[in-house]
């Protein structure tokens, strides 16, 4: 296991030294950046966009030196010399969020945000990167939620991390549990806990770009019983995680934007009914609504099945399931809702087990 609950405390000690650092770190480090900025400092941090995005050193593991450059769009690591035992805990995590983490919130997120909440539905983020020809890292997505709307301090809910590439002797935190396909690729998942419930998505293929819907691995972690709908995104964080190395680390590109997710701007799904029997459901219908101001010409309404549930049919809609996740696209005949206006469709569902929990939480987006 690569990392343990070391991880854990340095993290929460890194909380107290970036809270020094802001106080203590030059005047380049604590001004938004307008042309390239150098950042040396452990724990210095700046602004790029007008504040909707902010870079971090995060040499949160090692006493090394660590630099990056912060241009405008991404970061670059200028400066590294990590050797850290590739069985323990990387040296830092340098890299660009949006949302807040340990009290730096950036403008415009809407973050915190209840996974429960229609606009969730509409979080998209993309990145590009560049991978140097040697060392040991992995290039990875760190997406943190939380039991409450927190803005500081250490998340004690979950922390999802999606690697998109790793090289080198490193794994995620605890064990392989499965494998799932995701955002056109495969992945292995890894699961353990460290305080905090940790689900790890590993790309068995490696690439250096991703743009994807950040409920698609969020809504996978609430199937596997890790997230609660309940629980608040608080941040979703592009960067790499180095233990040799790594100088030529970059985020060329990096976006997060938050659509209409349903409610008032789009649509809404919600059960009328279901009935059953044994080891099985029907779930009929499931009401979708044209709850905005102008016709639209499409809905995909999505929902997570309980684990161990899996569906047998469906009807009134184009039905697919990806791990526990289903998604329902409307048919050609009842795409298109004036304002106010209703589509039905229905599944029927099984578990082996015979104890049967209806799903939650539909979420319903418009085109």
């Amino acid at each position: 296991m690569r990392q343990t609950r070391e991880r854990g405390v340095r993290r929460v000690v890194m909380a107290v030294l970036a809270v020094l650092g802001l106080v203590l770190a030059s005047g380049a480090v604590a001004a938004p950046a307008h042309a390239d900025t150098t950042i040396c400092e452990k724990y210095g941090a700046t602004t790029i966009q007008g504040g909707k995005y902010r870079v971090q050193n995060n040499n949160w593991g090692d006493d090394t030196r660590q630099c990056i450059n912060v241009t405008g769009t991404g970061f670059s690591v200028t400066e590294a010399s990590h050797n850290r035992p590739t069985n323990g805990a990387p040296g830092s995590y340098p890299s660009i969020f949006a949302g807040c983490h340990y009290a730096q919130c950036t403008s415009g997120s809407g973050l915190p945000m209840q996974v429960s909440d229609s606009r969730f539905n509409g979080i998209r983020t993309s990145v590009s990167m560049t991978y140097p020809g040697s060392g040991v890292y992995d290039a990875a997505y760190d997406i943190w939620l939380d039991p409450t709307p927190r803005t500081d301090g250490q998340n004690t809910g979950a922390e999802i991390m999606v690697w998109l590439n790793r090289v080198g002797s490193i794994q995620p935190v605890g064990s392989q549990v499965g494998t799932v396909s995701l955002a056109g690729a495969n992945w292995e998942v890894w699961y353990g806990n460290i305080g905090w419930n940790v689900i790890s998505y590993v790309r068995t293929s490696a690439t250096t770009s991703i743009d994807f819907a950040v409920r698609t691995f969020v809504d996978d972690a609430v199937g596997r019983g890790h997230v609660q709908r309940s629980w608040y995104l608080t941040s979703v964080q592009a960067g790499f995680e180095p233990w040799v190395g790594q100088t030529g680390l970059a985020v060329n590109d990096f976006s997060y934007s938050v659509g209409g997710g349903g409610g008032t701007s789009g649509c809404s799904a919600a059960a009328a009914s279901s009935y059953q029997w044994n080891n099985g459901y029907v779930v009929d219908p499931i009401a979708v609504t044209n709850t905005g101001p102008s016709t639209i010409n499409g809905w995909t309404v999505t929902f997570t099945l309980p684990a161990g549930h899996s569906l047998t049919g469906s009807w009134g809609a184009t039905v697919t399931t990806s791990g526990q996740t289903v998604t329902a696209r409307n048919l050609s005949y009842n795409g298109s809702l004036a304002p106010g206006a209703k589509a039905n469709f229905g599944f029927q569902a099984m578990n082996p087990s015979g104890t049967i929990q209806l799903p939650s939480g539909y979420t319903c987006t418009a085109s």
